[in-house]
């Protein structure tokens, strides 16, 4: 078997994971491979040289970003230059659009076959990059079958892999053991989740906790338990649980277990809504942001739901609170009957997480090797 070189370039946590799975199952099917590029800790322990630290990467928010523009730009120059002179049988940009998508255009014009590894969400908003994806990329692979009809319609070559999350995620969580685990007693339990950074947290910690007094009046007896997704997010949430009286359970991090043990979820809009679909918890989805931000992306974004469970079911599954519709009160009388209620919702989820539950890691492995002639 001739060495095979394949290049990855990941610009975060969630690419990281994603990028060491994809590395393994490579390494299975075709023992000589080599990976150079950029990745996290999880991906250098499968054998990545990474050029360095995937950290310098990881970036949010606009005003971030201009701070560090003239790096991340110098970074990506050399990155290009480097992966040319080293051609490697295939480029994996996985996630990360904004610095990936421009090294496959270039690479794939040196005659690089290129693949992307998450859709970035062009089928909501700022559609024209699907140009710029048609042009860069050799093959598309999504984490979900919507993302998939979306790139065939546009011509894009695409394979719908599953979601590494629906393969981890067992097809029923066991809510009492859960329990056991973080020393939960019995009785109604919701999980509030009002994001994982700092501004999320801002806008939605108080409004989620005013909701669950507001809940608490409705549904005497119902405990709470917040997963805390930092030590900052932690200080930030006691100081919002300040002066109130609520029977709250602070973690650190275990959104999982949080998950496993609860009956319903109030949750906001992002990722952790699609943990929640997995682990068939009920929820209530809510979202707040500046208002001006708020009005921009009412004009741009195509799609009629922001949730994820809601795009994957191509219907309104679950409720979306958005802005001023997100009030304590309207939270609370939504989370309410969902309590020992939701059996639409959970089903819904069931048949999601079936969809979902692919293989991913294998399924593109399986696409890239195909991609360039080498499959076993």
């Amino acid at each position: 078997m001739t060495t095979l070189r394949i290049a990855l370039v990941a610009g975060e946590a969630s690419g990281d994971i994603l990028g060491a799975g994809l590395m393994r199952s490579l390494k299975a099917r075709h023992p000589d491979v080599e990976f150079i590029g950029v990745g996290g800790p999880l991906m250098e322990a499968e054998g990545l040289v990474s050029y360095f630290p995937m950290e310098r990467l990881a970036v949010m928010g606009l005003v971030e970003v201009l701070g560090r523009l003239r790096e991340l730009l110098a970074r990506r120059k050399k990155l290009i230059a480097t992966l040319i002179a080293e051609k490697p049988d295939a480029f994996i940009g996985i996630d990360a659009p904004d610095f990936t998508l421009n090294i496959e255009l270039k690479l794939r014009q040196a005659g690089i076959k290129t693949v992307h590894y998450v859709s970035p969400s062009v089928w909501a908003w700022r559609q024209k990059r699907v140009l710029k994806i048609r042009e860069g990329c050799d093959l598309m692979l999504t984490l979900f079958p919507f993302e998939a009809r979306f790139y065939e319609d546009k011509g894009v070559p695409v394979r719908f892999v599953g979601h590494s999350l629906a393969d981890a995620i067992p097809l029923e969580a066991d809510r009492i053991a859960a329990r056991e685990e973080l020393g939960l007693p019995d009785g109604p339990l919701v999980a509030l989740m009002p994001g994982s950074r700092g501004s999320e947290v801002g806008r939605l910690g108080a409004l989620f906790l005013d909701a669950a007094q507001r809940l608490r009046a409705l549904r005497p007896g119902v405990r709470f338990v917040m997963p805390c997704a930092s030590p900052e997010r932690r200080a930030q949430l006691e100081e919002l649980l300040a002066g109130r009286d609520l029977p709250l359970t602070l973690l650190n991090g275990r959104s999982h277990q949080a998950l496993a043990a609860c009956d319903a979820v109030l949750i906001a809009s992002g990722t952790a809504t699609l943990e929640a679909l997995l682990y068939k918890r009920p929820m209530v989805v809510a979202y707040r942001l500046a208002p001006l931000t708020f009005w921009i992306l009412k004009r741009m974004v195509k799609s009629p739901y922001i949730s994820l469970p809601n795009l994957l079911a191509q219907r309104l599954l679950v409720p979306e609170l958005l802005q001023d519709e997100a009030t304590a009160d309207a939270l609370a009388l939504t989370l309410a009957p969902l309590i020992d209620g939701g059996e639409e919702q959970t089903r819904g989820f069931d048949e999601i997480h079936r969809t979902l539950r692919r293989d991913a890691s294998n399924q593109a492995a399986d696409a890239v090797l195909n991609l360039i002639g080498k499959s076993v």
